[in-house]
């Protein structure tokens, strides 16, 4: 090994929920590496360009998530454009003043992506996270059934990262599959999106005041459901190279497509008028692998209430619909010292789906935070912790844990 470094906690991935996780334990005092294979923090939200924060709320003008998910939403518009609904502004932090009825429209926001790693990076800085960019981590060490480290590989070369306790946050769970963990894969179609810029659109936005609509996104693939996906072709995993591959080239092809149509059919769209300014550095994927933990979030449960639950997080896609995220569901079956945080933590169909995206990704990394903070000062490891004192902790963080605590009908 050309260098070897030991911490508390070490977290893989920093997309939102790693860096939830991480802020989590970094402001509890423990001593927190972050190791993230690209160069910039923040993970789809901003590598990948999925610049929309979706939904903290119901849909009917309940807040459900609170906490780091929401101190995130805030910071991705720090350094750029994007703006909070008005009936959801919280003067000095503190509650909206707004009634429920009067919130129509959904606590969330659109942001620049480059402008969130930005504040990301500070954020994270000034917590006291150990960051390790441009690092990839290429085995799990293991002692027994329990994980201790991760060896990684740099620009110094090969190195080992030890710690008490570890968080996959990697949205794939690279490191509970390669501790030996009992994995579910997924299914992906073909897609991708990337920011464009025109002179139409230049020319539409020149007088208005807020230059969030200077951000055009274009789409091209196949939606969440499907829909555009081309016809014939496969769908992916997303957990084997060459599938990797040819997903980010064949979503290229298809947004080269895509502009020879536009120049062909409209005679005031060519290669000076209309170009991609940004493609996504990483690749798209919705749902490639996630644990199968010693509990699982089910898709026939929302609204329904979980003895065991740590989280409260609502349907991005529809209003109404509360999900409760069992303990469990962070936890891989097999390993031990390990956590999952983000879209590979134990949720099947519906309910992966609704727990892939930004705010519930950011909420279950700092519940898993918790868990961790609780295991390194008790010198255990997570799976051992009793689910009542992991739902005190958060609960001392003003997070709910039943969807009966923010949505009163329920």
């Amino acid at each position: 090994m050309n260098f070897e470094h030991s911490y508390d906690v070490i977290v893989a991935g920093a997309g939102v929920a790693g860096v939830a996780a991480a802020l989590t334990c970094a402001r509890a005092g423990l001593s927190t590496a972050l190791v993230e294979k690209t160069v910039m923090t923040g993970g789809l939200a901003t590598t990948g360009l999925v610049n929309h924060y979706l939904p903290l709320c119901d849909g009917h003008g309940h807040q459900v998530i609170h906490g780091i998910a929401e101190e995130l939403l805030h910071l991705s518009i720090k350094y750029g454009p994007g703006t909070v609904p008005a009936a959801w502004a919280k003067p000095d932090g503190g509650e909206a003043s707004a009634e429920p009825a009067s919130r129509k429209q959904r606590y969330a926001t659109p942001f620049s992506p480059a402008s969130f790693t930005l504040a990301l990076d500070e954020v994270l800085l000034e917590a006291g996270v150990t960051l390790w960019l441009d690092t990839l981590v290429c085995a799990t060490v293991l002692e027994g059934r329990r994980l201790t480290g991760i060896e990684v590989e740099n620009k110094s070369g090969r190195g080992f990262l030890g710690a008490h306790c570890t968080i996959d946050a990697t949205g794939d769970a690279d490191l509970a599959y390669r501790a030996g963990a009992p994995c579910v894969t997924g299914e992906n179609w073909l897609s991708l999106w990337a920011i464009q810029t025109s002179l139409a659109r230049a020319r539409r936005v020149s007088d208005d005041p807020d230059a969030a609509s200077l951000l055009e996104m274009v789409y091209v693939g196949g939606n969440a459901n499907g829909h555009g996906h081309p016809e014939g072709h496969p769908t992916y995993d997303g957990t084997k190279g060459d599938e990797v591959t040819q997903f980010l080239l064949e979503g290229r092809r298809l947004l080269r497509e895509h502009y020879a149509a536009r120049y062909r059919s409209d005679e005031e769209a060519n290669r000076h008028h209309l170009f991609p300014v940004t493609l996504p550095a990483m690749a798209q994927f919705r749902t490639t692998r996630r644990i199968a933990g010693l509990e699982i979030m089910s898709s026939d449960s929302p609204h329904s209430h979980v003895e065991t639950s740590v989280a409260v997080v609502p349907d991005w896609r529809k209003p109404g619909p509360v999900w409760e995220v069992p303990y469990g569901a962070l936890i891989p079956a097999g390993v031990a010292g390990l956590l999952a945080a983000g879209r590979c933590i134990s949720a099947d169909r519906e309910a992966w789906e609704v727990t892939r995206v930004i705010p519930p990704a950011a909420l279950t990394g700092e519940v898993a935070g918790i868990a961790a903070t609780l295991a390194v000062e008790q010198r255990t490891t997570p799976e051992r912790l009793s689910v009542s004192e992991v739902q005190l902790a958060v609960q001392a963080k003003h997070l709910p844990l039943h969807a009966a605590d923010v949505v009163p009908h329920v």
